[in-house]
């Protein structure tokens, strides 16, 4: 049975190295990665040790094993990784309901990854209620970025809902800044 909880030791840490390096856009090939979705950033253990001082990260766990995360990331990881840093630059620079984002409460998916096998299942939505159950005293919102070629993610971002708000560009590749607004329930 997959139960959902928040990463409590190295060993899950390192679950999730695991089934991110399998992942890897630029390890799995561009056939694969349009048709089962990717990830694209590549996290350090150091790096996962530093973001979960501050908010330990959501995992599904089958038994012992790590099958699926969503990094959990807040302004304390800033300068930690560059994609993640470019990420708040550009978050900072936009509004929503007419306030400015720079000035709200917010916090980022670093990543969302589920294991081949247990797609199809909705762990992407149980995951993020429980980020949400977890977080939403906190925060406002919940943002994250969706590369555009992958079409699986998106999907599941807004079947959980979060919205398109602005897209932008890495790589030469076209991104959704997604939103989940933790106050319209």
């Amino acid at each position: 049975m997959v139960e959902i909880v928040r990463v409590s030791n190295e060993i899950e840490l390192a679950g999730i190295r695991l089934l991110q390096r399998a992942n890897l856009r630029r390890l799995i090939g561009e056939a694969e990665a349009s048709r089962e979705g990717f990830v694209t950033a590549e996290y350090s253990t150091e790096t996962l040790q530093h973001m979960h001082q501050f908010q330990p990260s959501i995992i599904a766990k089958d038994g012992d094993a790590v099958v699926g995360y969503v990094i959990v990331t807040d302004k304390n990881s800033y300068g930690q990784h560059p994609l993640l840093d470019g990420l708040f630059d550009s978050i900072d620079l936009l509004s929503y309901d007419g306030a400015s984002l720079k000035k709200s409460n917010y916090i980022l998916v670093g990543q969302l990854c589920v294991g081949k096998a247990y797609r199809g299942i909705g762990l992407v939505q149980k995951m993020y209620c429980y980020y949400q159950q977890c977080l939403s005293k906190e925060y406002e919102y919940l943002i994250t970025d969706v590369a555009q070629d992958n079409p699986r993610s998106l999907k599941a971002h807004i079947k959980t809902g979060f919205q398109i708000m602005h897209t932008i560009g890495y790589g030469g590749i076209p991104w959704d800044i997604l939103l989940w607004d933790w106050n319209k329930k």
